[in-house]
C-alpha cells in the first residue's frame, strides 16, 4: 500500500484570521503600555520614586543613629541647569567632615528621575561666609520672575535636602554636601583631590570625576578662584516639601523671561509636603 502523503500548514483563511487576532490583540495592548510608561514619567510616578527614597533615607537614619536624607540636585551638564538631567541621592551627616556635613552614602547610586520632570524647593538662598565660625544664609522665596531668572537661581531651587533625624522624624537641618573625603573646594585646598564619583570639587566634576558640584560655590570669598562666582550651591537648611514641574514648559517660560509669572504661580499652591512623623508625602488632591 502507497501510503498518502498528508500536507501541513495554514490555509489562506487561517492565516488571515490569526494576523487579524494579533493585529487585534496588539492594538488592545498597546495603550495599556503607553500608559504604564507615561505613568513613570508623570508627577504620580515621580511621587512614587520619591516616597521609596525618602523610606530608604528614614531607615538608614535609624539604622546608623545619624541623620539621613535625600539629595535633589542636577548632574553637571555643559549646557547648563536647564538640560541637566536630575537626581535623588541618599546622603549621611559626617562629623568628619563638618559639623552638618553631609556625603553620598556609599555604594548606592543615585536615582534619575524622569526626563520630562523635575522638582524644586521654590527657593533660592543668599550665603555669606566671612570665617571659619561665621556662616550665615537666607532663604527667599521665589515668587516673581526676578528671583528665578539666572542659572544660578535655577541652579539653587533645584539643589535641596530632605533630612531625617535619628529617630526617624523629618527635621529642619543644616545641610553642607562635600566629597566623602571631606576636601573642600576653598582657598588653601588646590591641589588636594577626592576620588568620589557621585559629590566632587568643580574641576574633577567637570573632568568626568563625579556627577554632581558640591556646595562649595555660593561666593568668590570662600572658593579659592574667584572666577567660579556664585553657583548657587552651598549650605542651607533641608526643607519639607517641593513642587513637580514640566521640565519643558519651565524650559519655554524661563528663556522668555518669565518663568514664575507664565508658569511656576499656577503650580506653587500644588507643593508636596511630607509628614514629619511618618516621612510618607502628604497628598495634595
Amino acid at each position: 500500500m502507497k501510503g498518502k502523503n498528508r500536507q501541513c500548514g495554514l490555509t489562506l483563511t487561517e492565516m488571515t484570521v490569526v494576523i487579524v487576532t494579533i493585529a487585534l490583540l496588539v492594538g488592545l495592548g498597546l495603550p495599556a503600555v503607553r500608559a504604564l510608561l507615561d505613568s513613570f514619567e508623570s508627577g504620580s510616578g515621580a511621587k512614587s520614586m520619591i516616597s521609596a527614597a525618602l523610606a530608604s533615607a528614614r531607615a538608614i537614619a535609624a539604622r546608623e543613629q545619624r541623620y539621613a536624607g535625600v539629595r535633589f540636585q542636577k548632574a553637571y551638564s555643559p549646557q547648563g541647569p536647564l538640560s541637566a538631567s536630575q537626581y535623588m541621592v541618599l546622603i549621611v551627616q559626617d562629623p568628619d567632615i563638618l559639623a552638618y556635613g553631609f556625603r553620598a552614602v556609599e555604594g548606592l547610586e543615585p536615582i534619575k528621575l524622569p526626563e520630562s520632570i523635575g522638582v524644586m524647593d521654590l527657593m533660592t538662598v543668599a550665603r555669606v561666609y566671612s570665617g571659619p565660625i561665621n556662616l550665615q544664609f537666607t532663604d527667599t522665596v521665589i515668587n516673581t520672575d526676578a528671583l528665578i531668572s539666572t542659572e544660578r537661581d535655577l541652579r539653587d531651587t533645584t539643589s535641596f535636602s530632605i533630612v531625617f533625624s535619628p529617630a526617624g522624624k523629618m527635621v529642619l537641618h543644616k545641610v553642607w554636601l562635600r566629597n566623602r573625603d571631606g576636601i573642600p573646594d576653598s582657598q588653601g585646598q588646590v591641589g588636594n583631590i577626592s576620588a568620589d564619583d557621585v559629590f566632587n570639587k568643580l574641576a574633577e566634576v567637570n573632568a568626568g570625576v563625579g556627577m554632581f558640584y558640591q556646595d562649595d560655590y555660593f561666593n568668590a570669598w570662600w572658593s579659592f578662584d574667584p572666577s567660579f562666582g556664585d553657583f548657587g550651591l552651598g549650605p542651607e537648611l533641608s526643607r519639607n516639601g517641593f513642587i513637580i514641574y514640566e521640565r519643558q514648559k519651565l524650559r519655554q517660560a524661563f528663556e522668555r523671561g518669565t518663568a514664575w509669572s507664565q508658569y511656576l504661580v499656577k503650580i506653587a499652591a500644588e507643593k508636596v509636603y511630607i509628614n514629619s512623623y511618618t516621612g510618607t508625602i502628604i497628598s495634595t488632591d
